[in-house]
């Protein structure tokens, strides 16, 4: 683990989660947990999500306006990879993906309905028809800086193509796993290299 010492670099953090999951996940609350305790100074935001990708944005928007750019940094994982693409692109900054979804309008397509969530079966969500396209505008091109962005992929996903997914960020550093799955179970083993990557001077 990384010092405080190094935190200097970073001062803002947002953590964004996938379709249907929370700020509950499992790498959510590690990172929660992780970033609360041992790099206090660092501001920490990992918000709950609406199912509407254009309510999200605005959401993520508000809340980061006032962040310094240059030493913020955005996490997301799945869907939360798609609207991390999105942010670091729009302010370029930071961003580290996980698994990231690459074409969310085509994917998702098949899931306009009525859903429970990951963490509360009780708990139901709304996926409208409506959200495909709102998902197309947050499509964006090539970044500025490619270096600032870092894609962990697992050629074990059951979801998404790891093919798909390196091929989307050929020109930035990528961690690719020859295993692992969609949720990253062994998530633990690499955060020692994202830590340094989002600590790490660029």
């Amino acid at each position: 683990m990384l010092s405080n010492q190094n935190t200097k670099t970073l001062t803002h953090v947002i953590y964004l989660h996938g379709f249907r999951s929370s700020p509950q996940s499992t790498k959510a609350s590690r990172l929660t947990s992780l970033f609360s305790s041992t790099y206090p100074d660092v501001h920490w935001w990992c918000p709950q999500l609406p199912p509407s990708p254009l309510q999200a944005s605005k959401l993520i928007l508000e809340e980061t306006a006032n962040w310094p750019k240059e030493s913020m940094a955005v996490i997301g994982s799945s869907l939360g990879g798609f609207y991390a693409t999105w942010l670091a692109h729009r302010y370029d900054c930071k961003a580290i993906l996980i698994n990231p979804a690459i074409d969310p309008a085509r994917d998702l397509a098949k899931y306009i309905g009525e859903h429970s969530t990951w963490h509360d079966p009780n708990e139901r969500m709304y996926f409208a028809p409506a959200y495909i396209e709102e998902l197309r505008h947050l499509y964006v091109g090539e970044f500025k800086h490619p270096q600032k962005v870092f894609a962990l992929i697992a050629k074990g996903d059951e979801v998404l193509d790891w093919r798909e997914m390196t091929g989307r960020y050929p020109q930035g550093p990528q961690l690719v796993l020859e295993e692992s799955d969609h949720g990253v179970s062994d998530f633990e083993l690499h955060i020692p290299r994202l830590l340094q990557f989002l600590f790490a001077s660029i």
